[in-house]
C-alpha cells in the first residue's frame, strides 16, 4: 500500500512538472503579446518564478528516484505554444492573455493543493513544503493578474473608437455565451465523471446556475441586437467533449476534474470581470448588472470546488486502489 501511494505521488509530481512546462512555454511569449509594458513586466517576473518551480519539482522527482514524463511534457509545451497563437490571433489579445493566464494560475494552484494532500498521505514532508511554497507564488501571481483587469481591457480597447464600443461589447457577450456553452457541456459530464455523490451534487448544482447564466447572456445579446457566434459555441462544446474524453482516460479522474473545474471557474470570472468593464465603458448598466450577478455565483462555485479538494483526492486514490 505504501509503495502504491509513493507511485501515485510520483505521478502527481510528474503532472505538476508538465504543467510547469506549459507555463514556461506561455510565459516566454507572453510579454511580447501583452500589449502593455506593465502587463509584460508581470509576465517576465513570473517567468523567473516559474523557472524555479520547474527546478523544484524536477528536484523532488530526482530525490524520489523518479523522472518527469517526456510525453506529457512535450504535449503540454505544444499546448502552451498553441495558446499563444490563439491569443495573438484575437483582436483583444491583452484581455484574452490575462484572462487565460489568470485561469492557468488557478489550475496550477489547484494542482499543488492536490499534490500537497497526496504528499501528506505519503509522509513526504519535503514535497509538502515544496507544494505549499509554489502554490503561494501561483496565488500571488493570480492576484497580480486580477488587479490588472482594468489595464488589460484598456490595452484591448486602445484602438477602438468610442462609437465602436457597443459592437465590441456584443463580441464580449458572444464570447461569454461560448464560454457558458463549454461550461454546460463539461458540467453535464461532471456528475458521471466525479465518482462521488457529494462531488456529483456540486457539479449538478452549478450546472443549473450555468444554464441560467447562458440565458442571461443571451437575453443581453437579444436586447442589444447582437448575436451569438455559432462557430465559437460549437468549438467550445467540442473542446468540452475532448476534455471529457481526457478525464476518462486517467485513473485519477476525480482530482483532475476538480482542478480543471476550479480553473475554468476562474476563466469565467476573468471573462466576466473584463465584460463588466467593457459594459461600463459602453455605458450599458443593464449588462454590467447582469455580469455582477453572474460573477457572484461563479466565485461561490469556485470556492465550493476548492472546498472539495480533500474529497476529490480521496476519491482519486480510491479509484487507483490506494485507499
Amino acid at each position: 500500500m505504501a509503495r502504491d501511494l509513493d507511485d501515485q505521488l510520483n505521478k502527481y509530481l510528474a503532472d505538476a512538472h508538465s504543467i510547469e512546462e506549459q507555463a514556461l512555454q506561455q510565459l516566454r511569449g507572453a510579454p511580447d503579446a501583452a500589449g502593455d509594458p506593465e502587463l509584460a513586466e508581470i509576465f517576465r517576473d513570473h517567468l523567473v518564478e516559474t523557472e524555479e518551480h520547474e527546478r523544484l519539482v524536477r528536484s523532488r522527482l530526482e530525490e524520489r528516484d523518479s523522472d518527469p514524463s517526456r510525453l506529457k511534457d512535450l504535449l503540454m509545451r505544444v499546448g502552451g505554444a498553441g495558446f499563444l497563437l490563439f491569443a495573438k490571433a484575437q483582436p483583444d489579445t491583452p484581455g484574452k492573455l490575462v484572462a487565460h493566464a489568470y485561469s492557468y494560475e488557478h489550475l496550477e494552484a489547484a494542482a499543488y493543493e492536490l499534490l500537497k494532500r497526496v504528499a501528506e498521505r505519503a509522509g513526504d514532508d519535503a514535497t509538502v513544503q515544496t507544494a505549499m511554497r509554489i502554490r503561494e507564488q501561483e496565488e500571488r501571481m493570480g492576484k497580480r493578474l486580477e488587479d490588472s483587469f482594468d489595464r488589460a481591457v484598456d490595452a484591448s480597447l486602445r484602438d477602438v473608437s468610442p462609437d465602436d464600443l457597443g459592437e465590441q461589447l456584443n463580441k464580449y457577450l458572444a464570447d461569454a455565451h461560448a464560454l457558458e456553452s463549454q461550461a454546460v457541456t463539461l458540467l453535464e459530464k461532471g456528475p458521471d465523471l466525479s465518482g462521488d455523490p457529494g462531488l456529483s451534487s456540486l457539479y449538478e448544482q452549478h450546472l443549473g446556475e450555468t444554464r441560467e447564466h447562458q440565458q442571461l447572456v443571451q437575453g443581453r445579446l437579444d436586447a442589444r441586437g447582437g448575436d451569438t457566434s455559432n462557430l465559437k459555441d460549437t468549438a467550445m462544446k467540442a473542446g468540452a467533449l475532448n476534455w471529457g474524453m481526457f478525464f476518462q482516460l486517467h485513473p485519477d479522474t476525480s482530482g483532475k476534474l476538480a482542478a480543471f473545474a476550479y480553473a475554468f471557474e476562474h476563466l469565467e470570472i476573468a471573462a466576466y470581470e473584463e465584460l463588466k468593464r467593457v459594459a461600463q465603458r459602453a455605458r450599458d448598466p443593464e449588462t454590467a448588472a447582469v455580469t455582477e450577478q453572474i460573477l457572484a455565483q461563479e466565485r461561490v462555485a469556485a470556492e465550493n470546488i476548492r472546498g472539495a479538494f480533500d474529497r476529490a483526492v480521496e476519491v482519486s486514490l480510491e479509484e487507483v486502489g490506494v485507499l
